[in-house]
């Protein structure tokens, strides 16, 4: 199945992924991302999400860190 992937964790892209059906948010993290999920924000069609949370066809996955590196605090 489709879902749209939105990485904004470094140069940031958008694009149409295949997923297998009962693929999962956080096996979808590991899989593109990797590293703590603690450290993101996860949503599916712009709703916060768990790393639980089973992928359908046409969602919408924005993966954005909680900290950009080299930003001041």
């Amino acid at each position: 199945m489709k879902v749209l992937f939105i990485d904004a964790t470094g140069a940031g892209f958008a694009s149409p992924i295949d997923v297998a059906e009962g693929t999962s948010v956080g096996t979808l993290f590991l899989e593109r991302v990797g590293g703590d999920p603690k450290s993101y924000l996860i949503r599916v069609n712009r709703q916060s999400a768990t790393i639980n949370q089973l992928l359908q066809e046409g969602d919408r996955v924005t993966i954005t860190p909680l900290k950009i590196e080299g930003a001041a605090a």
